[in-house]
């Protein structure tokens, strides 16, 4: 005899009941009917009422257990947890993928990345990448620039004094007489014998150059070109020209004799040899020298045409020499002087020169070697006398000599001499002391 069946037959057309069911992925599904149980054997016929579906369907519920109270349905919600965002097209209430996802290749400019302070994460900006191996790449790199400037700088500049103090020679010239105010440089001129050239033209041990420079404290600098037939007292011999002072006592005497004229303590003595102009000339190069007059000149061997030319040493040192066919004499020949002195100084300071190495070490061996100082004067007093030297010897510079009466006094026994103005020349280089000096106290020195 067969059971009775442990569930009720389903009835067409109804649905079942949602009682119980749950929300699972979007969808809802109905929990799983329960084990089928079995007729029990030997139970006996079913009772009453039982036998009509609704009956038996409330008897079945009845020994059914009750169904596990479910989590009320939640609205599936409207915004994507902090700090992700729905991917496009996702449903929302699925579950979110929490796996992290490709960042962007480029975000357009203003736009906030996620997940920093500024954007929709809130959380803290992203490490920066370890500066440590670039700072250290770019010491390697500073510290060897450093140490060439250093050596630029310092070391080279050290090595050109000491090369130049090697080349130079010196000699007891200063008198030890009391300091004056200022700064004042002795330079002279000395020529030496040149073969093919005459002997009146070379006093050998005169002095064929002499000028004074002097730097005041405060106002002007100047260059005076003391005319070397100027007929001065010389201290132990009396009158004389003032360049047979070098010839009887040297560069001593010399020294003494500009003291007792200017009144001027001399505080550095500079030597060099006429000769020694074409040397200087070549290491620049070559300079451009002016002079307004045919000049065909046996004595220095000077062969010039009126203007301006590109000189080499031999031609330098001919024009420095040259005075017998120049209308001023002796005054003319400085003045010449004085010219290719201010032109090596151009060339020696030009950028060219000052960057290369090589025109240094050269100009500074050919320099030293060709001057004689006296032993307290180093390479690098001349480097700082060249500073001021230059302005003086520029357009504005005030370069000129004492006050002349005549240029052709003979006093008798010495022959052609020029005569200062006895009156004028104290007060003269008393301007020159102060440096209130100026250009219209030089201009009309000459008769």
């Amino acid at each position: 005899m067969t059971g009775a069946p442990s569930y009720p037959p389903k009835e067409p057309g109804k649905r079942p009941s949602s009682e119980g069911a749950k929300i699972i992925a979007g969808r809802t599904e109905r929990m799983s009917k329960p084990a089928r149980r079995s007729a029990t054997p030997g139970t006996g016929p079913k009772p009453a009422g039982a036998s009509t579906p609704s009956a038996a369907r409330a008897a079945a519920n009845q020994e059914r257990p009750a169904p596990r109270e479910s989590a009320p349905a939640s609205p599936p919600p409207s915004y994507a947890p902090s700090g992700e965002r729905p991917r496009k097209n996702q449903p929302l209430g699925l579950p979110i993928d929490d796996r992290p996802q490709a960042r962007p290749a480029s975000r357009p400019e203003g736009r906030p990345q996620p997940g920093t302070r500024n954007g929709n994460g809130g959380g803290a900006p992203p490490p920066r990448p370890p500066r440590a191996r670039k700072k250290f790449r770019k010491r390697r790199v500073i510290i060897p620039i450093l140490v060439i400037l250093l050596v630029v700088l310092i070391a080279w500049p050290s090595y050109l004094v000491w090369y130049g103090n090697s080349k130079l020679s010196h000699t007891d010239a200063l008198s030890g007489a009391p300091n004056t105010p200022g700064k004042t440089v002795l330079f002279a001129g000395t020529d030496r014998k040149v073969e093919g050239m005459d002997d009146e033209e070379i006093g050998g041990q005169r002095s064929d150059s002499i000028m004074l420079v002097h730097i005041p404290e405060s106002g002007n600098a100047s260059l005076i070109s003391l005319p070397r037939d100027s007929y001065v007292v010389i201290p132990g011999y009396g009158p004389g020209k003032l360049n047979s002072a070098y010839s009887r006592g040297g560069p001593e005497l010399l020294v003494e004799t500009v003291e007792n004229l200017s009144g001027l303590t001399v505080d550095h003595y500079v030597e060099v040899g006429m000769d020694g102009i074409q040397e200087l000339v070549d290491a620049v190069g070559g300079v451009e020298l002016c002079y307004d007059h045919d000049v065909s000149d046996s004595y220095s061997g000077l062969e010039w045409e009126a203007g301006c030319h590109h000189s080499d040493g031999e031609t330098a040192l001919a024009f420095t020499r040259m005075r017998y066919q120049d209308p001023l004499g002796d005054i003319g020949r400085t003045a010449r002087q004085r010219q290719v002195i201010a032109k090596v100084m151009n060339e020696v300071l030009t950028v060219s020169t000052l960057v290369n190495p090589v025109k240094q070490h050269d100009l500074v061996g050919s320099t030293a070697s060709v001057l004689r100082t006296d032993p307290d004067t180093s390479i690098f007093d001349l480097g700082r006398i060249a500073i001021p030297m230059r302005g003086i010897l520029g357009a504005d510079g005030i370069i000129g000599t004492p006050p002349i009466l005549d240029m052709n006094y003979r006093p008798g026994n010495v022959g052609s001499t020029v005569l200062l103005d006895p009156e004028g020349t104290d007060e003269f280089f008393a301007k020159v002391a102060d440096g209130s000096i100026t250009q219209d106290d030089v201009a009309a020195n000459l008769p």
